[in-house]
């Protein structure tokens, strides 16, 4: 038992530290270049997504850090699929890449279940694709490349970056409050 906690600490704090990071970049990526503002305050979107500067969605990135735990918690027992052989890591991108838009078990946007049972048109649903490639390719190459060439630079710039995620997620928070006023 010991040596399985031993294991999983580790492991786990990776994916949650690239899970974060991952989705940090995928969703600066989404917001500058897919324009998810404008798309989620106005039109079809707008009914089923928050407003970006919403509290929560400003809370979004620090609260992965709860999604991360239980990636880590199911990628755990499969772990050596994706961190051994020279292109291991392409096995959990196309992992994340099928559960995310063509397995899901709920009808969201940029799925395949969304396309087939909503009626949110077909481009909005394209919307998403990139972002969910960008968060695929990096999540599962950085965790594959933690692995291959452990570092104990990886451990100090997860935890700096990590820390700077979840600073300006609650500045985000705040500002959505009014308490970070721009004067």
């Amino acid at each position: 038992m010991n040596e399985i906690k031993k294991e999983f600490m580790p492991f786990c704090w990776r994916v949650v530290s690239l899970h974060v990071i991952s989705y940090f970049i995928a969703g600066i990526f989404a917001l500058s270049f897919i324009n998810y503002k404008e798309y989620f305050n106005t039109g079809t979107l707008s009914l089923l997504m928050r407003p970006t500067d919403s509290p929560i969605v400003a809370a979004g990135p620090s609260l992965q850090i709860i999604n991360g735990f239980f990636m880590s918690l199911f990628l755990f027992p499969f772990k050596t699929i994706f961190i051994s052989g020279k292109k291991s890591w392409v096995k959990l991108f196309f992992l994340l890449l099928g559960f995310s838009f063509f397995s899901p078990q709920t009808p969201a946007p940029s799925t395949f279940e969304g396309v087939i049972y909503t009626k949110i048109p077909l481009s909005y649903h394209l919307l998403g694709i990139p972002e969910c490639l960008v968060y695929s390719l990096i999540f599962s190459a950085l965790l594959f490349g933690w692995y291959t060439k452990p570092k104990k630079t990886w451990n100090i710039l997860s935890v700096i970056v990590v820390m700077l995620i979840v600073l300006i997620s609650t500045m985000g928070v705040l500002s959505s409050f009014g308490v970070l006023k721009n004067n």
